[in-house]
């Protein structure tokens, strides 16, 4: 089964800190997570990249301007996605598994399937079912010669809207190859 998921991360150059996982499988299903670690929420506030266009969407309010400060906003509608690191961990290994066999695919994917890898610890600690890559579906679109996509109408950098935009893109992509096959 197709799953097609998005993440949104902090990263250094070294390390890719989660802050969010969006999946939505071939059969409907859809899941959405965000990290509560109020350290990764912290450098996430204090790059101005990442407050601008991911931070937006999550479920935070935003202090004064300049001074990085923030906290939960339980009021906001993704507020029910915040969960605790190994919580995360055990409702995508959950997710993954009742799609068996599952088939990864995300847009520029190999920071995602760093993101999500890292869930379980080491590459070689990924649990059986939990595919050990991610198809990347902008790989596709260059092997298929670059058409042009449809104009998308979900939030970028959203991970749950993200996912839904890749599983749309790729359906598409579906019917394109059908057609010109």
């Amino acid at each position: 089964m197709r799953i097609w998921y998005d993440t949104e991360f902090v990263e250094d150059g070294r390390t890719i800190d989660l802050l969010s996982i969006g999946m939505v499988a071939e059969d409907g299903r859809e899941l959405y997570r965000v990290n509560d670690d109020p350290n990764v929420m912290q450098r996430a506030i204090e790059r101005d990249w990442i407050r601008d266009n991911v931070v937006k969407h999550l479920p935070v309010r935003l202090g004064p301007p300049g001074s990085f400060t923030w906290s939960w906003n339980q009021n906001h509608p993704d507020a029910g996605a915040i969960r605790y690191y190994e919580r995360i961990r055990g409702d995508v290994l959950e997710f993954i598994r009742a799609g068996n066999p599952a088939e990864l695919w995300a847009w520029y994917a190999a920071y995602d399937h760093v993101a999500y890898a890292q869930l379980f610890g080491k590459m070689i600690d990924l649990p059986d079912g939990c595919p050990m890559w991610t198809n990347d579906l902008r790989q596709e679109v260059h092997r298929l010669g670059n058409p042009e996509l449809p104009i998308s109408n979900q939030a970028d950098h959203h991970a749950l809207a993200d996912a839904r935009e890749l599983r749309d893109r790729h359906l598409w992509l579906d019917q394109y190859q059908d057609k010109w096959s």
